[in-house]
């Protein structure tokens, strides 16, 4: 009973050909059998049915097949033949159909537009092409148009449309402004998927002119530049300001503020839209929002979800991209825009359409005469595609008739063919979408058997496992296949065998007398073949002692066995791993024949050890543990170098070669690693040891390689763990013969140093390198590509050469060789060099500057003709210099600079320009000898910038409401000012920042007062200037309105309650004599605070001078003063950062009494001594008859008999209450002061005011800052007589004296 199976995965490899009966045969893949066998033409490679081109280079339609015989080709272009032999621009590729269709010869791509298709025939049928349309590639310029400014509000959306040119295929999009820089993108401002640009809504630093839309062409490598497009952006600040600055105080103005906006759809319109997209393409699906604040995008898919792991957002999920769409992924899809204020959505029916796709495409048919077969062409698509049916390109309904040939629909059945039946089929599935064309051959073979495993091939397999024993055949009709043991064996029968489909025998259980020749024979009705193929059968490999568990101490030695059995005619090898790994690269690991030794164990060595036993048939293994453990305790051993080895020997001198011997030295308790060999050259370096070679520590012998004409003496170093022995004895010495160089001298190089020379320079040989004495150098050169003879001279042992006469700057070929007295090196290899540069001849050409911006420019020019550049061309050279600025029309000193460009660049970037400034420029080459001829000067401008920051800003004459400020014109303007900007805000106590005011200033302007300003209020000030560009960077500064006398904060405009200043010091008041002054102040805050008086000369840059005032009195004398002398005061209190009064101003007395104002000569006072006169007459004969005497009322005794605390006099010394002196009332009077810190003096202020008694009277006071009490009449040149007192009657003694 025959038994048949098919091969098991595990046997695959084993296994040459498979081949499985079907319906038809399958040809095998055997490449002899395939160049013998006919077959109709197969289409193997074809251009696309789409075929864009690039219209300045050459088409190349592509039609490639294969068949038996070699087919030949034709063409159609839009459905009749095209005859190529009647273009001359067209060529068909040799043993081809490619078509080549010359465009850079003449013709012009536009004229070969069209449908082109391609028949590959020959005897047994005719194969086609798919329909490749040609059509050239398109890049038009945008069309001219003229773009109006944007002018939009803050924070309206804006589109600015990109409507690029119709281009073949489709252009990218991309926005980018004047310096190539890309538009950044987010979720406020975007590029829809049609090029346009979205801003869901706009903001001031939107305002630009460069919003530029690019076009790329992906075909023609161009890309194509819209015209800039301008958008300002106008805040609602600036509209206000402009609003306000063209009506009238009494118009009502303002611009609303920028309002929030709930969501509209910018793209797509309406609340519905469609789309259809094809099967297995990407679905882009997009929504774009306005308002503000900006909206969120979110898309959902009603009645089902989004597709996972096709789903992706794009544009900040603006763009809904589903990749690899089928018909599931219809529906209507939701894009929701989303913000604070609301939302709106807007819904996409999305239907997937599908252009045609196979189910099942038509294969080829390999038939015997009489056999049946089909071909099947299913297709799927929506709409359901159309099925037609082509014979060699043909319509079937119009072929010829194939009475074995029956077409079904999608199906063509064929019955009982025969050899006139081989043709090649057609199948078309088309719908509005698109097509499928496919190719399949039936090709009705008649061929006798053919075994194509080859002759006497041997099979070889290990006892007890399967044999696999091919034939592999082929013949039409299908052979059937037979198998014999031996020569005159009988036919293989029974369950021991399995015989498979395509002829191969199975025995599965293999044993030694399965050893032996079979035969396999194939046969069909026209004819019968055999073959034979040997099976031997080998005994397994064993390991008969297997490594065993073994436990060693650390620095002891173990040794694993794996003794191994195996077929005698098989070839073992023995691997051994370590934890599955290759063993350590280590020497205590010797690995024998049958053992693996360790020495000196370490416990890295603990692990399981493995010995592999492979042969190319079987593989076997065993393994073992081994465990290190601690040794033993031992005494302490000294380790030390090792000693240096000893009687070295040289024998078996060669010429080349010579064996070197040695003893080593004592280990010292480290062994020997390794032995280092170095070596002497008595003749050439003597003294000098060189490294030759090492070896292991248990070498002690070495063969070593030598150079001819060395005299050799050679030592040995032992290495161990600790260290290197000392060097041994020399050996004696051996000199070895002379012979040529080995080699020619290295780093040959061609330099010129001048323009008519050539420098040709090597590195010299070594000594022991020259092989023997006479050591020269022949050295050869000839200029390249001219057909020169070599030109060569023998030089002595130098490393230069100089060529003189030589052309500037052409290559040379040049080769230098060692000789010596026995002869010549091998033929050195030929190096370039070149003579030497000259300077370059001519300027580079058609320089043009383009400038970016204010600050940076780009430089064009052609490059130089290579020939002129007589050099190495290096780059370019560019100088730049500014002539002047266009702002002042100023020259100034011309400071060049330079920037270079590597290479043969043709461009460059000028960085660091100063806006609005007139430039020049030139361009020259750069070779290695230096720079050529200058080109001539472009002149070019920068555009205006934004200026520095203003000079100075200082901030004087503070009032009660106003401040002054003053300022310098920006250092560099960068353009023409076109105004200033102040802005200023008010700073509480708390350091919090108030409403912030802006003030627009003429450019012509260097100062402003302003006004209605509250007082004793601290502003922080921010000035900038301003070029139509912009505003430049801004300067700040603090100041600080005063206080009023009474010290009462003023309320506010718009305040509920006037705050008080609190803690405060005011009313500082001053009263100056000569050398000293009497401060006085109010303070309000905490008790217990210490304060302290600061003082200078008014108008000095000198540091304030302090003083520290003792305990929390409000009072304090200054001392040293200068008569004469302006002073400035303030007062200040500890613990109080940064708090002290406003600043009061003082004036010393000269160093001379000035003259007294008589207020008794004023007429307002003669009339109020009138009033008084009775009353003081009185008081004077009272005043007699009491003390029997004449003469004035003493101050003093009033002064004591009515003490008045708060005016009592202080001491100098400590400061204490005192009494007055008598001597103190005829010392002359000084002039003095007492006014307020704002040196003012308000009659409201004090009812009983000094400033009613008269005009310029100044009341007089003692040293120590005490009131005299009495106003002085008018000195007279001569004494007054008959007074004890020459001042005039007070009216402040009347008064005194009356109480």
């Amino acid at each position: 009973m025959m038994k048949k199976r098919s091969i098991s995965a595990s046997k695959a490899s084993l296994v040459l050909f498979l081949c499985q009966m079907i319906s038809a045969l399958d040809v095998p893949l055997d490449s002899k059998l395939l160049e013998e066998l006919s077959q109709p033409p197969t289409i193997t490679q074809q251009s696309p049915k789409d075929y864009i081109v690039d219209p300045r280079e050459n088409i190349v339609i592509q039609c490639e097949a294969k068949g038996k015989p070699p087919p030949s080709f034709s063409w159609t272009r839009n459905g009749t033949h095209f005859d190529i032999d009647k273009d001359a621009q067209v060529t068909m590729k040799p043993n081809s159909g490619t078509l080549v269709i010359n465009i850079m010869n003449g013709g012009k791509a536009e004229a070969y537009e069209g449908v082109y298709q391609c028949t590959a025939r020959n005897e047994r049928g005719a194969a086609i092409s798919n329909n490749i349309v040609i059509r050239p590639s398109r890049s038009p310029l945008w069309t001219k148009e003229k773009l109006e400014p944007n002018q939009v509000r803050e924070g309206d959306s804006l589109v600015l449309h990109c409507r690029p040119p119709v281009g073949l295929p489709p252009p990218i999009i991309f926005w980018m402004d004047n310096a190539f820089q890309r538009l950044p993108q987010s979720e406020r401002v975007s590029q829809g998927l049609n090029g346009d640009l979205y801003f869901s809504n706009v903001q001031p630093e939107d305002t630009r002119e460069d919003y530029i839309c690019y076009a790329r062409f992906n075909h023609t490598q161009t890309i194509q530049q819209k015209q800039p497009i301008s958008v300002k952006v106008f805040s609602m600040d600036s509209l206000n300001d402009t609003i306000a600055a063209n009506l009238s105080d009494t118009d009502i103005y303002g611009a609303k503020p920028v309002t929030e906006r709930q969501p509209i759809l910018l793209t797509p319109t309406g609340s519905t839209s469609t789309k259809v997209e094809l099967r297995g393409n990407v679905l882009l699906l997009e929504c774009i929002a306005a308002g503000l604040p900006t909206p969120v995008i979110r898309w959902i898919k009603e009645g089902g979800e989004l597709p996972v792991n096709r789903t992706f957002f794009e544009n900040f999920k603006k763009t809904l991209k589903i990749i690899d769409v089928s018909e599931a992924d219809s529906g209507n899809y939701k894009c929701i825009a989303r913000n604070m204020l609301g939302s709106v959505h807007h819904v996409i029916s999305v239907t997937v359409k599908a252009a045609p796709y196979w189910i099942t495409a038509p294969r080829n048919l390999v038939l015997s005469p009489g056999e049946d077969g089909t071909l099947i062409c299913r297709a799927n698509g929506n709409p359901k595609p159309n099925i037609s049916w082509f014979a060699n390109g043909v319509p079937i309904a119009i072929a010829p008739e194939d009475p074995s040939r029956k077409v079904d629909g999608d199906t063509i059945i064929f019955s009982h063919v025969q050899e006139r039946s081989s043709a090649v089929y057609q199948c078309n599935a088309s719908n509005e979408y698109g097509y499928l064309l496919a190719n399949a051959f039936v090709n009705v073979l008649a061929e006798p058997p053919r075994v194509l495993t080859p002759a006497n091939k041997l099979y070889q397999v290990i006892a007890d496992s399967p044999a696999l024993l091919d034939c592999a055949y082929f013949g039409s009709p299908k052979p059937e296949i037979e198998w014999f043991k031996g020569v005159k064996g009988s036919i293989l029968r029974g369950n021991e065998y399995v015989f498979h489909d395509n002829g191969t025998l199975e025995i599965p259980v293999a044993q030694k007398d399965s050893t032996g020749t079979y035969t396999c024979v194939a046969r069909n009705e026209l004819g019968k073949v055999q073959n034979e193929v040997r099976l031997e059968v080998k005994d397994p490999t064993m390991i008969i002692k297997q490594p065993e568990y073994k436990v060693i101490q650390r620095y002891g030695q173990v040794s694993f066995e794996c003794i191994i059995k195996h077929d005698s005619t098989l070839l073992p090898t023995v691997i051994w791993l370590k934890d599955n790994d290759e063993l350590p690269d280590d020497e205590r690991f010797l690995v024998g024949k049958d053992n693996l030794t360790i020495v000196n164990v370490t416990d890295k060595d603990d692990g399981t050890y493995t010995c592999i036993v492979n042969t190319t048939l079987d593989s076997v293994s065993a393994s073992a543990v081994l465990t290190v453990v601690a040794a033993p305790p031992t005494p302490a051993i000294i380790y030390a170098r090792p000693n240096p080895p000893f009687d070295l020997e040289l024998t078996g001198q060669l010429e080349r070669s010579v064996e070197l011997s040695w003893i080593p030295g004592d280990e010292n308790n480290s062994p020997i690693k390794n032995f280092v060999i170095e070596y002497e050259d008595g003749l050439h370096e003597p003294g000098v040891w060189h490294y030759q070679t090492e070896v292991p520590g248990t070498q002690t012998t070495v063969q070593l390689k030598l150079s001819p004409y060395v005299n050799y003496s050679f030592r040995v170093i032992a290495v161990n763990e600790i260290g290197r022995s000392q060097p041994s004895e020399p050996s004696e010495q051996y000199l070895t013969k002379s012979a040529n160089p080995d080699e020619n001298p290295s780093n040959v190089q061609g330099i010129g140093s001048e323009p008519d020379n050539l420098v040709i320079t090597w590195e010299s040989l070594k000594g022991f390198q020259s092989n023997g004495p006479g050591l020269q150098y022949k050295v050869s050169w000839r200029q390249k590509d001219v057909d020169d003879e070599w030109t060569s001279v023998i030089v002595a042992n130098v490393s230069k050469y100089i060529v003189s006469g030589t052309p500037t700057f052409v290559p040379y070929e040049i080769k230098v060789q060692a000789l010596n007295d026995l002869g010549y090196a091998p033929e050195p290899s030929e190096v370039i060099g070149h003579s030497g540069e000259d300077l370059p001849m001519v300027a580079p050409g058609n320089v043009q500057v383009h400038v970016i911006n204010s600050t940076l420019a780009k430089v064009h020019w052609d490059p130089v003709p290579l020939k002129t550049v007589r050099g190495h061309l290096q780059g370019y050279k560019v100088y730049y210099w500014k002539v002047q600025s266009l702002s002042r029309r100023s020259r100034r000193h011309v400071e060049k600079k330079i920037l270079t460009f590597r290479g043969n660049k043709t461009f460059g970037m000028l960085p660091g320009l100063e806006p609005y400034s007139s430039y020049k420029l030139n361009v020259r080459v750069v070779n290695g000898k230096g720079e050529g001829p200058a080109s001539p000067d472009k002149v070019f401008k920068t555009p205006e910038g934004v200026p520095s920051s203003p000079s100075f800003l200082k901030i004087t004459n503070p009032t009660l409401d106003s401040l002054t400020l003053e300022w310098g014109s920006p250092t560099h303007p960068n353009g023409v000012l076109t105004s200033y900007i102040l802005k200023f805000q008010p700073i509480n106590n708390t350091h919090e920042l108030g409403p912030l005011v802006e003030i627009r200033i003429p450019a012509n302007e260097s100062s402003l007062i302003l006004k209605n300003l509250n007082y004793s209020t601290r502003y922080k000030f921010y000035f900038n200037a301003q070029t139509s560009v912009g505003s430049g960077s801004q300067i700040t500064e603090e100041a600080v309105t005063i206080m009023d006398e009474a010290g009462i904060l003023r309320p506010a405009v718009g305040a509920g309650k006037v705050q008080p200043l609190y803690p405060r010091i005011r009313n500082v008041t001053t009263a100056a004599a000569e050398t000293y002054a009497n401060i006085s102040w109010e303070y309000e805050g905490p008790d217990h605070a210490n304060f302290y008086v600061e003082y200078g000369v008014a108008g000095s840059k000198e540091d304030w001078k302090k003083e520290i005032v003792n305990g929390s009195r409000s009072f304090f004398v200054l001392k040293g003063l200068t008569p004469g002398t302006a002073y400035k005061v303030r007062v200040g209190a500890e613990g109080l950062s940064g708090f002290r009064s406003s600043e009061d101003v003082f004036e010393t007395g000269p160093a001379m009494a000035s003259r007294q104002i008589d207020i008794a000569t004023q007429g307002w006072f003669i009339g109020l001594m009138c009033a008084v006169a009775l009353l003081i007459l009185i008081l004077l004969i009272v005043c007699f008859i009491r003390r029997n005497k004449g003469g004035k009322y003493p101050v003093k005794e009033k002064e004591d008999a009515h003490a008045d605390p708060e005016i009592q006099p202080m001491k100098e010394d400590d400061g204490t209450f005192g009494e007055y002196s008598d001597a103190e009332d005829h010392k002359p009077l000084k002039k003095g002061s007492r006014t307020p810190s704002d040196r003012t003096v308000k009659k409201e202020d004090s009812d009983d005011s000094l400033v009613d008694y008269g005009e310029g009277v100044n009341g007089q006071f003692n040293e120590d800052g005490s009131f005299i009490g009495q106003y002085s009449g008018k000195k007279e040149k001569e004494p007054a007589e008959g007074n004890e007192s020459s001042e005039a009657p007070s009216p402040v003694n009347a008064m005194n004296s009356f109480v």
